[in-house]
Order: C-alpha cells, then structure tokens, then sequence
C-alpha cells in the first residue's frame, strides 16, 4: 500500500491490470520494485513506449520520488531530452562494443521542473550529449 501510494496510486489497489493506463503500468511496475526497498534502482526505458505527455509527467513524478525517497536511480534512455532532464550525470555508451564514450554531470538548480526543459542551460545540456554521440551514429568512434 505504502509503495502504491508513494506512485499516486492508492485509490487503484484493487483495480485490474485492463483498468489502468500505460502511464499507470509503469508506476505500477516502480512500485513493485520499491516494494523491496532497493539502494539502487536500474530502471532500463522504463518510459519509451508511453505518448509524449505521459512521458513529461512521469519524468517529473520520478524526479519528486526521487527527492523524497534518496534513492540512486540508473535510468537508461535513448532520448537524450530525457537524459538531461532527469540526471546529474549522462554517460553517453558507444555502440558495440559498450564502452563509455563521455560522462557529463549536469549541473543546475534543484528541483528541477519545466523551467529547466525550457532553459537555455537544458539546451546546451542537450547539445553536449548530442555531441557525444555523433561518433556513434556517423559510423565513427573516438576510442
């Protein structure tokens, strides 16, 4: 109960799984995974398949969880908006093989909020990563 609470969803607890939305699934699934009370929480795409509104709003939800649970949370996106958005740091990956190709904090006031997508510091974050990964989608690396 207290997990479902911590997602917003405590007046859901009896409901079934063709009665929530794809944005509900997902807090669901953070749910249970808080249920365990992890340190670290490895959250892979999580997001990837939701509608852009959904998406901001659960951007925004993960980041008030995290303020107020203290917990690590690696987060792995494809989109870089998201990146810059959530983290404090992105470390942009290679293609095959894996390696780290940058890590760059991300440094600006906190809590972060709509503000912050809307900055020209988020922009020049955004620019740095994309940066980043020119290397591996032209074909080229830098290692």
């Amino acid at each position: 109960d207290a997990a479902l609470a911590s997602v917003g969803l405590a007046d859901f607890a009896d409901a079934f799984p063709r009665e929530l939305s794809g944005g509900m699934k997902m807090r669901v699934s953070l749910a249970r995974a808080l249920v365990t009370d992890p340190d670290i929480l490895l959250m892979d795409e999580p997001f990837a398949a939701l509608d852009e509104i959904t998406r901001f709003r659960l951007n925004n939800d993960l980041l008030a969880l995290w303020r107020s649970l203290g917990k690590t949370i690696i987060f792995v996106t494809h989109s870089v908006f998201e990146s810059v958005y959530l983290s404090q740091r992105v470390v942009v990956m290679t293609a095959r093989p894996g390696r780290i190709q940058a890590d760059i904090r991300i440094e600006t006031v906190e809590p972060r909020g709509e503000a912050f997508r809307t900055s020209a510091a988020y922009s020049d974050y955004c620019r740095k990563v994309s940066a980043a990964l020119a290397p591996s989608y032209s074909g080229q690396s830098t290692l």
